[in-house]
C-alpha cells in the first residue's frame, strides 16, 4: 500500500505497525505528502520505507500535474492500495483513475457528519454532540467524503472535553479501525453494494 500524509504521522505508524504482523495482507511501500516538512515523512525514514514530498509549488500550483507525478512515483513503487491517512488536499483525477476502487480515506467525524473539513473535532465540539468518531470510507471521486463506508467507531463526547482531549480519543480508534479497514480491502474481504459495504462471507 502507499499512504498520503499530511500532519505528523500516528496514522502511519498505525498501519506500519499492522503490516509487520503475520499474515497481514499488506505492506507500506511508498509515502507521500503535500508537504516537504511534513512530520510523518519521518516516520516513514525510520521505518526504512520510500517517501516522497509533492509541494504543489513544485508543479507551479497546479495540483492535477502534482498528482499525475504522485500517481507516477506511487506506481513506480508499486503500489496496489492507497490510504489517505490525515491527507489534507483533495486528490485530482490522474491518482483517482490510477487507483478507482482502490483508495481508503480515514476522516474523523462518523460521516456524513462534519464531512468536508479539517477541523471535524471542533465543529463537532461548537455543535454539541454526544457522539463522535471517526470513519474509514472508499473514495468516490463524485464527492468529498461521501465514498462508500468500510469501518466506523464511535467515540463519546465528554462535558470537560476540549478539542485536544477529544482528538486523542478519536486518534485512538483511527488507530484500531485504519488497519482492519486496509486489511479486509487487500484480502478482497469487502463488497460494494452502492452505498452499501458488506464483509464477503469466507
Amino acid at each position: 500500500m502507499g499512504v498520503l500524509v499530511s500532519g505528523r504521522g500516528s496514522n502511519l505508524a498505525a498501519l506500519v505497525a499492522a503490516a509487520r504482523v503475520p499474515g497481514f495482507p499488506a505492506a507500506v511501500v511508498a509515502v507521500a505528502s503535500n508537504r516537504a516538512s511534513c512530520p510523518a515523512l519521518a516516520v516513514a525514514r525510520s521505518a526504512g520505507i520510500p517517501c516522497q514530498a509533492f509541494p504543489a509549488r513544485d508543479y507551479g500550483g497546479d495540483s492535477r500535474a502534482r498528482d499525475a507525478a504522485m500517481a507516477g512515483w506511487l506506481g513506480e513503487n508499486k503500489v496496489e492500495i492507497l490510504v489517505l491517512a490525515g491527507y489534507d488536499r483533495i486528490l485530482a483525477d490522474p491518482l483517482l483513475s490510477a487507483f478507482a476502487g482502490r483508495i481508503l480515506n480515514l476522516h474523523n467525524s462518523l460521516l456524513p457528519a462534519f464531512a468536508g473539513t479539517m477541523s471535524a473535532v471542533e465543529q463537532a465540539l461548537d455543535y454539541g454532540v454526544k457522539v463522535t468518531g471517526c470513519t474509514v470510507h472508499i473514495v468516490d471521486p463524485e464527492s468529498v467524503d461521501g465514498g462508500p463506508i468500510v469501518l466506523q467507531a464511535a467515540v463519546e463526547v465528554r462535558d470537560d472535553d476540549t478539542p485536544a482531549s477529544l482528538l486523542q480519543r478519536v486518534h485512538e480508534q483511527e488507530w484500531r479501525i485504519l488497519p482492519r479497514a486496509v486489511e479486509l480491502l487487500a484480502s478482497d474481504g469487502l463488497l460494494v453494494e452502492g452505498r452499501r459495504v458488506r464483509r464477503r462471507s469466507c
